[in-house]
């Protein structure tokens, strides 16, 4: 089923809130005391409303077991991306389930993903149409104001949440001075809420501990995996991907074609992202067995790629690639033999072509490099930029959508359909 923005809004506050309910209610039977769960101080767990809307998009068109395993892994996914931005933000693991079986660094574990698993089952099977159901009861103003007014005050709640949380324990001495100089009334304040803050989060997550923060080398250029380390390396991979993607075509199809993500260059976002997103999440398990690199290469590359499929089918109205041909693929959006790919290509880069990379782009003079990567990042974003709306002006000429504004105009004019075929030569229309 297809829903539109509000509706998704609309699932993403009706699941924090259940979410934030079930946590605190649990919370609470164990320390036999009232617990907030939120990591903001709103009735509400955004892990769970994320979760909700990412699964409702990522599992489109799934269903049976199918269902159950993209949850599965979808949502482990998200709670372990969650555990270490909260630890690389606040210095702390706020959960740990090193004490489960089969656990992965206290992160995520079996148990805990196969509840979350088929929680997720039951909302995207039955929950999403129910929820959706009451939200058409609402008069469409008043549940569109709602809508807008619930994100103002979450937008509000989570940046006023941020900033006290990132450095509690400097501000806290910070208003103290602030205290013995300013208004002691608004110093007082703002001491007292950073103060309720911190205790909340103590008594919610009882177990948070602080996490070790490796120290930096400031001499060097993108030092570690910092943001600069995956920006440059976003780069390479597109260009490297491109490249590695046309010369397949030309193995396996003998013939040559574009397989760029973007009008502008030879670029492949796909596998951009993939790198940068894969190096980030692994970067501290790169040591590990070879066995470890390719499980998870193969099951975070098939439900990256699966997701990358619906993304761009949902957006563009148009089908990028379609393995409906190869054995044992899920919707034509992937198939066992890539994933496999997938998992071989995580040895192949931390084991072999990762060092030797990273090495020769940590000797880039600091300056240069920053330099270098900020005119990266200007270009991509204006590459990015023109090719989404290329590509939906792309669709819309394809439902024979007329140009009435000077976007579609220039588009038209600079990125007709025999241009876009020559770019996207395997895009077909969607359904």
């Amino acid at each position: 089923m297809e829903y539109t923005g509000y509706e998704l809004l609309w699932l993403f506050f009706l699941y924090s809130f259940a979410g934030w309910v079930l946590e605190t209610v649990f919370a609470t039977i164990r320390q036999r005391n009232f617990a907030n769960r939120g990591l903001i101080n709103g009735p509400v767990c955004i892990i769970y409303g994320f979760s909700g809307v990412f699964i409702t998009i990522a599992c489109r068109g799934l269903d049976g077991i199918w269902l159950f395993l993209g949850a599965a892994i979808d949502i482990t996914v998200i709670e372990w991306t969650a555990g270490h931005l909260i630890e690389r933000a606040y210095h702390e693991r706020w959960w740990d389930y090193s004490d489960q079986k089969w656990n992965l660094d206290g992160y995520i574990c079996l148990k805990a993903s196969l509840l979350w698993a088929s929680m997720g089952f039951l909302a995207v099977k039955w929950g999403n149409d129910f929820c959706v159901f009451l939200f058409g009861l609402l008069p469409d103003v008043l549940g569109k104001m709602l809508i807008w007014a619930m994100v103002a005050i979450l937008f509000v709640d989570n940046l006023a949440s941020y900033m006290l949380l990132k450095d509690r324990r400097g501000r806290l001495d910070h208003w103290e001075a602030v205290d013995r100089q300013l208004d002691k009334v608004s110093a007082r304040l703002a001491k007292w809420i950073a103060k309720r803050v911190e205790n909340r989060i103590r008594k919610a997550y009882p177990k948070a501990r602080a996490a070790q923060v490796t120290a930096k080398d400031e001499g060097k250029f993108a030092q570690g995996c910092g943001f600069y380390k995956l920006v440059v390396l976003f780069f390479v991979a597109s260009l490297l991907g491109d490249i590695v993607e046309t010369l397949w075509c030309r193995l396996a199809m003998r013939r040559w074609m574009s397989r760029s993500s973007l009008v502008w260059g030879p670029f492949s976002v796909v596998w951009g992202m993939a790198v940068a997103a894969v190096t980030a999440m692994l970067y501290r398990y790169k040591d590990k067995n070879i066995l470890f690199l390719f499980g998870a290469g193969t099951l975070l590359g098939g439900a990256y790629e699966y997701l990358c499929s619906v993304i761009t089918e949902v957006v563009f109205g148009k089908i990028f690639w379609d393995y409906s041909k190869y054995r044992f693929n899920l919707g034509g959006r992937i198939n066992l033999l890539f994933c496999v790919f997938w998992g071989l290509a995580a040895i192949i880069w931390f084991k072999l072509l990762y060092p030797a990379i990273s090495g020769l782009i940590e000797r880039i003079p600091v300056l240069a490099g920053k330099l270098a990567t900020w005119i990266i990042i200007v270009f991509m974003i204006c590459n990015m930029a023109v090719s989404f709306f290329a590509l939906v002006r792309y669709d819309q000429r394809d439902k024979d959508v007329p140009a009435e504004v000077q976007w579609q105009v220039w588009m038209d004019e600079h990125y007709g359909d025999e241009r876009m075929e020559k770019i996207y030569p395997n895009a077909k229309p969607a359904g």
